[in-house]
C-alpha cells in the first residue's frame, strides 16, 4: 500500500481517487476550494463533474496542504495545465529530494511553450517527474471501464512505480522513457480535437474527420521530431490513441466546444456553455508559437488559430486548408 497525494479534485481527480483507493492505496485530495472540499466529503461524490461515481469512504478530503502531503510517497498532480506552476510554488515547500510527481495534466504552459515536467522541474528542481497520459477518460476510469495509459519518465524506476501502483486489472500501465514525445501528443491532440468538433458543427461527416485526425497526428508528429521526441511514441497511446479518444468521444470537452464554434458560438461563448477548461484552446496558441520556433509546417494548428484567435470564418479554413498546393502524403518516401 502506497500513501498517495492528489492535487486537484475535478473530475480527473477524483476519478484517480477513486481508482487508486480500490487499488488498496491510501488517498488524499487537495483542492484550493473550500467549497468544493466541503460538497465531496459530505456526498461523497463530485456533483458537478463526476456525477453518479461514488468516492469510497476511505478517501480523505481537504484544503490543507500539509495534511494532504503528510508522509506521502508519490504526488499526483491533476489541476488545469495554465495552472500547473501555480500549484508547483506551492507545492515546493512540501517536497523533499527525489520525489515522483505524478503529472495527470494535458497541455502546454501558454506563456512559455514549456511543457509541464519542465514547468514542475523549474519550480522544484529535485523531484522525479512522470507523465501518466493516454485515452482515458475520468467518466470510465471512475467506472472502472478498461483503459489503458503510459508512465513515462526519464527515470526508468520512476516510471514503473508509477506502474505499480496504477496497475490493475481494468487500467493496463506501460511505461516509456520518452517524455517529449508523450507530452508533446497528449496536449496538442486536444488542437485537433478542437477542430473534429469544428467539423461534427459544421455538418460534415466521417471523411473530413478520418482525414483530420490522419493528417492531424501527422502535424504532431511532426513538431514532436523537430523537438526531440522518438517518431515511434505517435503511434501509440499517447499519440493515436489520445487522439482517437478525444476526437469521438462524448465526454471530450474539447470535441464539444469545438461543435459548438462550427455553429456559430464565439470561443468565449463555447466555454461558457462547457463548464469546464477547454485546454485545446490554450494548446492551440502554444501550437502555432512551437511551429514557428522549430520551423514546423503545421497547417491545421495554423487554421485553428486563425479560427479561435483572429476570428476566420471556420467554412473559409476548411477552404484554404483544401486547396494549399499538392503534396505528397509522407515527406520521406516517395519518386
Amino acid at each position: 500500500m502506497s500513501v498517495v497525494s492528489i492535487i486537484g479534485a475535478g473530475s480527473w481527480g477524483t476519478s484517480l481517487a477513486v481508482h487508486l483507493s480500490k487499488n488498496g492505496h491510501e488517498v488524499r485530495v487537495w483542492s484550493l476550494f473550500q467549497e468544493e472540499i466541503d460538497m465531496l466529503s459530505r456526498e461523497l461524490e463530485h456533483l458537478d463533474k463526476l456525477p453518479g461515481v461514488k468516492v469510497p469512504e476511505t478517501v480523505r478530503f481537504t484544503a490543507d496542504l500539509a495534511e494532504c502531503l503528510k508522509d506521502h510517497e508519490i504526488i499526483v498532480l491533476v489541476v488545469p495545465s495554465q495552472t500547473v506552476r501555480a500549484t508547483c510554488r506551492l507545492l515546493a515547500g512540501h517536497v523533499s529530494k527525489g520525489d515522483i510527481v505524478v503529472i495527470c495534466s494535458k497541455g502546454l504552459e501558454e506563456e512559455t511553450g514549456m511543457r509541464l515536467s519542465e514547468v514542475v522541474l523549474s519550480e522544484m528542481s529535485d523531484v522525479q517527474p512522470v507523465a501518466l497520459y493516454g485515452p482515458s477518460h475520468a467518466e470510465e476510469v471512475a467506472r472502472g471501464i478498461p483503459t489503458t495509459v503510459v508512465s513515462a519518465s526519464l527515470n526508468k524506476e520512476a516510471a514503473m512505480k508509477v506502474q505499480d501502483i496504477f496497475m490493475s486489472p481494468t487500467l493496463r500501465v506501460y511505461t516509456s522513457s520518452d517524455m517529449i514525445g508523450t507530452e508533446i501528443g497528449a496536449a496538442l491532440k486536444n488542437v485537433i480535437a478542437l477542430c473534429a468538433g469544428i467539423c461534427d458543427g459544421l455538418g460534415y461527416g466521417d471523411n473530413s474527420k478520418a482525414a483530420l485526425m490522419t493528417r492531424g497526428i501527422t502535424e504532431i508528429a511532426r513538431l514532436g521530431k523537430a523537438m526531440g521526441a522518438n517518431a515511434k511514441t505517435f503511434s501509440g497511446l499517447t499519440g493515436i490513441g489520445d487522439l482517437i479518444v478525444t476526437c469521438t468521444s462524448r465526454h471530450s470537452r474539447n470535441l464539444r466546444a469545438g461543435n459548438l464554434i462550427g455553429k456559430g458560438y464565439s470561443v468565449e461563448e463555447a466555454q461558457k456553455e462547457i463548464k469546464m477548461v477547454v485546454e485545446g484552446i490554450s494548446a492551440t496558441r502554444v501550437a502555432k508559437e512551437l511551429s514557428e520556433k522549430y520551423k514546423v509546417n503545421m497547417p491545421i494548428c495554423q487554421e485553428a488559430y486563425k479560427i479561435l484567435f483572429e476570428g476566420k470564418d471556420c467554412r473559409k479554413a476548411v477552404y484554404d486548408l483544401m486547396t494549399r498546393s499538392r503534396k505528397h502524403e509522407t515527406e520521406d518516401t516517395g519518386w
